[in-house]
């Protein structure tokens, strides 16, 4: 099988890269910081996918901070928005079959308690400019679907695990901790420590867009979690656990979102009914990876 990814030099590209090799796959990588095409320019996309002329694609490549998002909207929806149909329309020209591009459980928004956990039936009700621009692909994803095109797409909860960059919430705390106590301080900064998150180890998320992929259904959404929700403390005590240190938390409302959804958790029930995958990587067991990770990325950068 030869697949194509677009944004394979960043967090989960490279596992994905690396997941979709031991599978036996043919991999071209594809990223703007590696020289390939710009999202927002349609030649060069064009000129890629008539290259390779890949069975599958997976479109991961775009604007994920959403952070970055409120400060930078109207780039956001372009590159994530704009891109992607750039990507799809190259795709659908030069007969690929298959695409998976990736979304975000962003797009739904606030949800209520009783609506918890979240199915992929939930309405979309982004509540950022990161969420508004992933739901404008996914419309066009859903658009551009045919029997002779098939386009799934995945909303993926909260993952890390090793090699994930510091504007994302673990990686972000990991290193603050690991530098903190090299230092000898005894505080760190924080942001909102109350939201629930659904996290899911980056390891087990790149098994699950092969799947989909390969015995999904065209046309069809999957949610990509653990279906447990943790408190954003829940993962700094497991940090400070793993680290072994007693750093006190000052929260600082600079680290807050605009708007940050309270509660976020999933169900991948129909994802593990159509593909027979589930979660297999423990919490811990990413915790630990991404201590070990970061400890390196820290010595290296000496």
């Amino acid at each position: 099988m030869k697949a194509l990814i677009t944004g394979s030099a960043g967090f989960v590209g490279q596992h994905l890269a690396e997941h979709l090799s031991n599978q036996g796959d043919e991999v071209f990588c594809s990223d703007l910081s590696l020289g390939g095409p710009d999202l927002l320019d349609p030649a060069g996309i064009n000129d890629l996918v008539s290259r390779i002329r890949p069975d599958h694609v997976y479109h991961l490549a775009g604007q994920a901070d959403v952070k970055a998002s409120w400060e930078d909207p109207l780039t956001t929806f372009r590159v994530n928005a704009e891109g992607t149909l750039n990507v799809l329309l190259a795709c659908q020209l030069f007969k690929v079959k298959k695409v998976l591009c990736v979304s975000s459980a962003e797009v739904y928004g606030s949800v209520q308690k009783s609506e918890l956990p979240i199915t992929e039936k939930h309405k979309l009700n982004p509540s950022n400019p990161y969420a508004t621009s992933k739901s404008a692909a996914e419309i066009l994803c859903k658009q551009m679907n045919s029997q002779n095109f098939e386009i799934m797409r995945a909303r993926s909860f909260n993952h890390f695990g090793p090699g994930q960059k510091e504007n994302f919430v673990a990686a972000a705390l990991t290193k603050r901790m690991l530098q903190a106590k090299q230092r000898g301080e005894s505080e760190i900064t924080v942001g909102n420590l109350k939201t629930i998150r659904d996290f899911t180890d980056v390891r087990d998320v790149v098994r699950a867009y092969r799947l989909i992929l390969t015995k999904g259904e065209g046309g069809n959404v999957y949610n990509v979690c653990s279906g447990i929700g943790r408190k954003i403390q829940d993962l700094v005590t497991a940090l400070l656990s793993q680290i072994d240190s007693e750093l006190n938390l000052k929260v600082d409302p600079k680290l807050h979102r605009p708007s940050d959804t309270p509660v976020l958790i999933g169900d991948y029930s129909k994802l593990q009914k159509q593909t027979g995958w589930e979660p297999r990587i423990e919490f811990d067991q990413t915790i630990k990876d991404t201590i070990e990770s970061t400890k390196a990325l820290i010595t290296k950068k000496r």
